[in-house]
């Protein structure tokens, strides 16, 4: 008799709330009630009343609402604001109950934007908190402004923090300053633990403060945290000394920036430590084979600074001293050795103090050196702001990257620490930054690239995905990282798309060669993509499968054959003859091979090359391909055949196939392929009366085909009715997903393919995909036709506007 006598006061204590809420609601409705000309509205339900004032009243009443039986909870649950809805959803899930529908309307009514057609939301709870968060963190929604979002009781931020899976930091770094603030330090150690992906959009320059903030919150996301995922999109001018940080913080590296507070997760030990060696010896290692370009760059500079104070007061005019702000901030900005301090960024107003003199050694640790440095210097916030300087110009092909000999002030930071192309100027003239790092790695031996300090080093945790959208990557910015790369042991997935890498495309693969040959290197998957290569791309393609035999999965397109970088151009230096070489491709372990290519004829043979080495290819997409002949098509089918025993998947799209109908049968009769797609393909342009027959007798006897892909290949009504006989009674094909997308099919004749499966009583046979299709054409049909199809599989389909293709209609009649 307990949980009758419970359930029963649990119910009186209710109904005793829903009085006393229903007596105050009709005292304050009475005098308005009697003043309306209109008549009295129609006062809440009394139940509602009772919901609201349980709402209101939950942080003396949340305990008691949680013991509510299940019926009575049902009814109050839309009436919370979010944060007991979210706190009650345990509760909600022992006693049968979902929140999903609660927080799907909260999310039309809030956020009011829709998700992608192509999102499967899975937990609408999870989405609307990590969007509440981002908004709360910008500043984009008020909490004021809906009962439903404001709480007294709660911190927006801590209590939606724990569902955030991934963030966006976009423009001018908004939300970082805030996240590493002291009153938000427990929102930061809850991200620490629950963020996974982190993004960049659009970023904009920012200043030190920015910057400094920045590196702080990744220390604790990253080196201190479950961040995996690093993403960078649409950045059209990086500001050097950002990107730089945002990478080397990425691949493991760490030290607190100018005037910053020392982290407290690192211990006391790793604080102050002198490195153990000196800073060139550092940076340059020491057994390297020989002193290139880049490498005499780095000595002058380790040697400007110990005659750094000398030139300062050598020099009447500060601003002379500093020509570069983006060098400037790096300088500043970066981090990555534990055991070096940072020194505060120099300035041209220095604050009075004891200055050591110029002839002062400067071999003390830098732990001592940071200490004096700050005696000798204004706090940032003391001192007067120097006047901005012009920011280095970082586009591609265009002058202005310059930099005298003498101009740096003491780089005490990452960015000098991991690889740092100092300007020389020779014979009175000014050499571009640009032109020393081109010429400066140019055919040098890979392990020039690598880091052989930086592992005696300590290093913190690092990301494991990597991805650059759309962020040009200038020649200094490439190098740094070409130079992380080669030791980023970590790293699983690289993505780099449309960065304009040009010729130092040829450092990243030297970078990916010395990273395949680490031990522990986990890079799986490489995703590469561009406007234009110095290299052909199945030369390219050979290339890096040569670097990274152990790869798994490789995408690569390039969208324009390059002129200006072409190596077959007079004038220009050819590849290095370790990258492009007639040698045998050696076995490797490409499971995943996806292919964009720009216009012209691709060399068959090439391709057929990197087919025979890859034996365990599983799935095998080609895009935009195109063969001097058919024979040269039917040569890297035949070598699928016979090399690739494993290739399940095969995608072809914005080929024009109509002159290889043979070898479209040919893959038709693999009994080893799973799905075969033809999109795009022009299939049926030539002699479609004889070769749709012909494909549906070798579909027909191919038991082992799962999936077929035809969009856009102008099937039409006649060629559906064609592929019916594919699912007769005398076919002993298992076809269970159909793709027909785009292919001038109309309402009449979907009819009469529906019509033919019912007759000849197939089973279900999985999807069928119907997307712009002219189905507009007679709506009742239409609705008839998928009806009858979805008796026998999932049928998707949209509503689409036939007459945008109105061109393609004439082409067809």
């Amino acid at each position: 008799m307990a949980a009758p006598e419970a359930w029963r006061a649990r119910s009186c204590w209710f109904c005793e709330v829903a009085a006393a809420t229903t007596m105050e609601a009709t005292s304050r409705e009475a005098a308005p009630a009697k003043s309306s000309a209109s008549g009295p509205s129609a006062p809440p339900a009394l139940f509602e009343l009772c919901g609201r004032a349980v709402s209101a009243h939950m942080g003396v009443l949340e305990s008691g609402v949680w013991a509510l039986p299940g019926p009575i909870l049902q009814s109050i649950l839309p009436l919370l604001n979010i944060y007991y809805l979210e706190r009650i959803e345990e509760t909600a899930l022992k006693k049968g109950l979902s929140t999903q529908a609660i927080w799907r309307r909260l999310w039309d009514e809030l956020m009011k934007t829709r998700p992608s057609s192509l999102e499967s939301v899975t937990c609408w709870r999870a989405k609307f908190m990590e969007a509440f968060f981002s908004h709360v963190l910008r500043g984009t929604i008020d909490v004021s402004s809906d009962r439903r979002l404001c709480d007294q009781r709660f911190s927006p931020l801590l209590h939606s923090s724990r569902h955030v899976r991934q963030l966006t930091i976009c423009n001018m770094l908004q939300g970082a300053t805030e996240l590493v603030a002291e009153p938000n330090r427990r929102v930061l150690e809850t991200l620490a633990s629950s963020l996974h992906t982190l993004k960049f959009r659009h970023l904009l320059f920012s200043d030190v403060a920015a910057q400094q903030s920045l590196r702080q919150l990744l220390h604790q996301l990253i080196h201190h945290g479950a961040v995996s995922q690093v993403s960078l999109y649409s950045w059209p001018v990086p500001e050097s000394a950002l990107f730089i940080l945002i990478l080397t913080m990425s691949a493991g590296f760490w030290q607190p920036g100018p005037g910053g507070p020392p982290c407290r997760l690192c211990g006391e030990a790793s604080r102050g430590r002198a490195p153990s060696r000196d800073e060139g010896s550092l940076l340059l290692g020491s057994r390297r084979p020989r002193r290139d370009a880049a490498e005499r760059c780095a000595a002058a500079l380790m040697a400007s600074r110990r005659k750094s104070e000398a030139k300062q007061s050598a020099r009447a005019t500060p601003a002379t001293r500093v020509t570069r702000r983006s060098t400037q901030e790096s300088l500043t900005t970066g981090g990555t050795d534990p055991k070096r301090e940072l020194l505060p960024p120099a300035t041209s107003h220095e604050a009075p103090g004891p200055k050591r003199p110029p002839s002062a050694p400067a071999t003390t640790s830098f732990a001592s050196a940071s200490s004096s440095t700050s005696s000798k210097r204004a706090p940032a916030s003391s001192a007067p702001q120097p006047k901005p300087l012009k920011r280095f110009k970082r586009a591609a092909g265009k002058k202005g990257a310059r930099t005298r000999q003498g101009a740096a002030v003491e780089s005490e930071d990452l960015y000098d620490f991991v690889f740092i192309v100092a300007g020389e100027k020779e014979d009175g003239e000014e050499m571009e930054i640009g032109e020393v790092a081109c010429g400066a790695l140019g055919g040098s031996d890979p392990s020039c690239l690598g880091l052989p300090a930086l592992e005696a080093s300590q290093r913190f945790r690092s990301i494991s995905t990597l991805e650059l959208f759309t962020v040009p990557l200038s020649t200094e910015a490439a190098l740094t990282l070409c130079h992380l790369l080669s030791s980023w042991v970590s790293l699983e997935s690289l993505t780099l798309s449309y960065n304009g890498l040009g010729s130092n495309i040829f450092r990243l693969l030297d970078s990916l060669r010395a990273l395949s040959g680490q031990a522990g290197c986990r890079l799986r998957a490489l995703h590469l993509s561009d406007l234009f290569s110095p290299l052909p791309i199945l030369e390219l393609t050979r290339a890096i499968v040569r670097a990274l035999p152990l790869l798994r999965v490789l995408s690569i397109r390039v969208d324009h054959p390059s002129q200006r970088d072409n190596p077959a151009v007079p004038g220009n230096a050819g590849p290095p003859s370790h990258i492009v070489g007639d040698e045998e491709i050696p076995e490797n372990c490409l499971e995943q091979l996806e292919m964009g290519f720009p216009r012209g004829a691709q060399p068959a043979p090439l391709l057929c090359s990197v087919l025979k080495a890859s034996g365990s290819l599983q799935q095998l997409s080609l895009d935009s391909a195109t063969f001097a002949s058919p024979q040269d098509f039917g040569l890297v089918l035949q070598t699928l055949k016979e090399y690739n025993l494993a290739l399940k998947r095969l995608s072809f799209h914005d080929m024009n196939l109509a002159d290889c109908q043979s070898e479209v049968l040919f893959l038709l009769q693999n009994l080893t392929l799973q799905e075969i797609t033809f999109s795009f393909c022009r299939l049926f342009e030539k002699r479609p009366a004889q070769f749709l027959p012909e494909m549906v007798a070798a579909m027909k006897g191919n038991s082992t085909l799962k999936g077929l892909r035809l969009p856009g290949n102008r099937l039409g009504n006649a060629g559906l009715l064609a592929l019916a006989d594919v699912f007769s009674e005398d076919s002993s094909s298992s076809l269970c997903q159909l793709d027909i997308s785009s292919n001038c099919i109309k309402p009449d004749g979907l009819l009469e393919f529906a019509k033919r499966l019912e007759r000849w009583g197939r089973g279900a046979f999985g999807h069928l995909r119907l997307f712009q299709n002219w189905l507009d054409q007679d709506a009742v049909t239409a609705r008839e036709a998928i009806r009858r199809l979805r008796a026998t599989c999932h049928v998707v389909s949209d509503s689409w506007d036939s007459s945008q293709a109105f061109a393609d209609y004439v082409s067809t009649m």
